[in-house]
């Protein structure tokens, strides 16, 4: 049994997150990677921008979690000092997404009190899963950076992407989760949106049968090891009625050249609505993402109508067998 892990990133009704990515930069490429750098800039932001981009997000929801991410954040020579103004703004929660390199010595330069989760992204149970979509010593290297962050004391979670490459190594996740130590375990759908949207990746997603076969399953195992599990639900059960994360959460997603998005599935495109100007938040004028939010389709969710629709199946009648779910609001076990 693992230890109770702090607050991190919420996906319920009434969350508050901000998804800070301070650069884009990565030492990797995944084949599953979402960021755009034409959409999200290839800037790397430096601390007096952050800081002031910070105060500006603290005032418009300093109950939010903070997600520091990128590209790779720990690339970033100055993360630990925008961690430790995080803090002092009084956000509920500080989190580092990570790929486990963790370069300029980032556990070295912050504390588990100054660091609520460092969170770790892996993508298999052993490196003959993970290494392809990931790049080569990805996995020996997560798995230094997790046992590093849990000897030093730090919280920790583990996020696994789920696609075609990678959907039977969720089985062998339980065990590897439980002895690593890891409080707690995001399992995500493989979105069309950066690389996949850009060709040839898109027949990494999987279909309704084998999401639902493995992954609800997978999750309980885990949660029944003490260690708190979230994963999106995806395909609404017949009568359940669609929540848009937009219109009953409050979530931003802040990116390095001032695009302020609230929908992630919007990223790829310019649908977002707000922009940092001149370090103030500003709403986007035109159509934007907001617009979308309050449709109600008989497919669920407006954007993944209109970025992936190959989710949906249609009936002869021209009526959904299903209805997609809003990818932000997940379940929760343990």
């Amino acid at each position: 049994m693992t230890g109770i892990s702090k607050q991190t990133v919420a996906f319920t009704r009434d969350a508050a997150n901000v998804f800070f990515h301070i650069l884009t930069r990565c030492n990797l490429r995944c084949r599953h990677c979402y960021i755009n750098p034409e959409a999200h800039g290839t800037e790397t932001l430096p601390l007096r921008t952050i800081e002031r981009w910070l105060r500006v997000l603290a005032k418009k929801s300093r109950k939010a979690n903070v997600v520091f991410l990128g590209g790779e954040p720990t690339l970033h020579p100055d993360l630990p000092d925008a961690v430790r103004l995080a803090r002092r703004l009084g956000f509920s929660s500080i989190t580092v997404d990570t790929n486990g390199y963790l370069f300029h010595d980032f556990l070295g330069r912050v504390s588990p009190e100054e660091v609520d989760v460092v969170s770790f992204s892996l993508d298999g149970p052993t490196a003959e899963t993970n290494d392809p979509i990931r790049g080569a010593g990805s996995y020996r290297q997560c798995l230094k950076g997790i046992r590093q962050a849990v000897d030093r004391g730090f919280s920790t979670s583990l996020i696994y992407t789920v696609s075609r490459e990678n959907l039977t190594g969720l089985e062998g996740m339980p065990s590897l989760v439980e002895s690593l130590g890891v409080q707690r375990f995001f399992i995500q759908v493989i979105g069309i949106r950066g690389k996949p949207a850009g060709g040839g990746e898109k027949d990494l997603q999987v279909s309704r049968r084998q999401w639902l076969e493995t992954v609800p399953r997978v999750a309980e195992d885990i949660a029944g090891r003490g260690i708190v599990v979230n994963y999106p639900k995806v395909y609404l059960d017949p009568g359940e009625p669609f929540a848009c994360a937009g219109l009953v959460a409050d979530n931003y997603f802040v990116f390095p050249n001032g695009r302020v998005y609230r929908c992630p599935l919007c990223e790829d495109h310019p649908l977002h609505s707000l922009q940092m100007v001149n370090d103030r938040m500003v709403p986007v004028t035109g159509i934007t993402e907001v617009d979308l939010f309050p449709l109600q389709i008989p497919e669920g969710c407006v954007m993944n109508r209109l970025i992936q629709p190959d989710n949906i199946v249609y009936r002869p009648d021209g009526g959904c067998e299903h209805r997609i779910a809003c990818c932000l609001l997940k379940e929760q076990l343990g």
